[in-house]
């Protein structure tokens, strides 16, 4: 038995409405999946019969992706009251980006990113982090900087190598509710795209109605002073798509707080001979509904990104145009094979998306070929981490 440490449930705690169809939608997927109820006492063991069972019987525990590691103390918690293996999928560690004594609030890109990362001293990362990694019996990073970061780290996990993000293994879908919306609001199949806007930061004090902090004040300012510049780029690319198709945009949020994002600033600015081909989506979706829609686009070009990894996951190409506060995660598009659809923001201009965009319209096979490589490529990454789960898990 594994114990799986998932982001989501927590992440969706403060949003109970939203809790309840995330289970069910991790149920309809994963039938056989047991969820457990319970939070870590002040002792750092489990505080409910239920959790303590499930570590009890459980063999491995196993955390999922995110960035910084966030399960590191649950993952230390296990490993000191049980002794049995601990080992990660798909983190980033990026220790350049962000807010914190040495960091870069404005963020950099990919390859400044990496030369920042490895100049720093072997001693760089905390002793909780480090027990933690040199107890793991493996870390897969979804990134090569932050491989070769934690290299540099001298960290002793045996195994210490790139494992894309979780969500490329996003098999569940909702073609049922997803088509019906397709059908409502005229997309047709092979003749739309998908663009999803982001803020540099997202705003989680407004998200979680929690007082408002002077990091925030830099968020919010960084944001005022790029968001429009950053979409302009993909009205541009809207602009020129739906001239030479004829085709429909669907506009859309991977986060909720993108859905009113979208309409103002991918729709709304649209020319009035474009934005009557845009079709905006006014509510939040899940990712079952959202990776049927996507998997009938011609692409989804996204900010964000795991939306596009949604869209590859189920044969779609797909474009991720990456801000430099995003942290280097970015960089698994390249480890993976996707670097010709992978841009920095600030590199990138609206004719040079359209310009690789048109690519995959006049040649719509090469490019779902192209899917199909960057997926074996994922899936034998996939398999690697399987087996390494495996290796910790059996019994000695």
């Amino acid at each position: 038995m594994l114990w799986l440490s998932s982001n989501v449930f927590r992440s969706a705690a403060w949003r109970p409405k939203r809790l309840w169809p995330r289970l069910e939608m991790m149920r309809k997927g994963y039938p056989d999946l047991k969820i457990v109820r319970g939070a870590l006492g002040r002792d750092g063991r489990p505080g409910t019969p239920e959790l303590a069972r499930a570590w009890e019987e459980t063999d491995l525990y196993l955390s999922g992706s995110g960035s910084g590691f966030p399960d590191s103390s649950h993952a230390l918690a296990f490993l000191k009251a049980t002794g049995k293996p601990v080992g990660v999928f798909g983190v980033s560690t990026d220790p350049i980006s962000g807010f914190g004594e040495g960091r870069d609030p404005e963020g950099a890109t990919l390859n400044q990113l990496r030369a920042r990362a490895l100049a720093l001293p072997p001693t760089h990362i905390s002793e909780d982090y480090r027990a933690i990694l040199n107890h793991a019996s493996f870390f897969f990073c979804r990134d090569t900087i932050s491989c070769e970061y934690l290299r540099r780290q001298k960290v002793r996990t045996p195994v210490l190598e790139f494992g894309p993000d979780g969500q490329l293994g996003m098999h569940i879908r909702d073609d049922g509710r997803g088509y019906a919306w397709m059908r409502e609001h005229g997309l047709e199949d092979g003749r739309f795209i998908v663009v999803v806007p982001r803020l540099r930061y997202t705003p989680y004090y407004r998200i979680r109605n929690t007082p408002r902090t002077p990091a925030d004040d830099i968020r919010d300012a960084i944001n005022n002073r790029t968001t429009e510049t950053d979409h302009a780029k993909l009205r541009e690319m809207i602009t020129a798509y739906v001239q030479k198709t004829g085709n429909k945009v669907m506009a859309c949020g991977e986060m909720t707080y993108q859905v009113a994002m979208a309409k103002e600033v991918l729709v709304d600015p649209l020319p009035a001979a474009i934005r009557k081909n845009a079709v905006w989506r006014d509510t939040f979706w899940l990712p079952d509904e959202a990776a049927s829609i996507y998997s009938k686009a011609q692409a989804v070009i996204s900010v964000e990104c795991h939306s596009p990894l949604i869209a590859l996951r189920h044969g779609t190409p797909a474009f991720y145009v990456r801000q430099p506060t995003d942290t280097c995660k970015g960089q698994m598009y390249r480890d993976f094979g996707a670097g010709d659809w992978f841009f920095e923001i600030d590199e990138a201009t609206g004719g040079g998306l359209w310009q690789r965009l048109e690519g995959i319209i006049r040649n719509p096979g090469a490019a779902r070929a192209k899917v199909r490589s960057i997926m074996a490529t994922v899936e034998a990454r996939q398999k690697r981490m399987v087996d390494a789960v495996r290796a910790a898990a059996r019994p000695a």
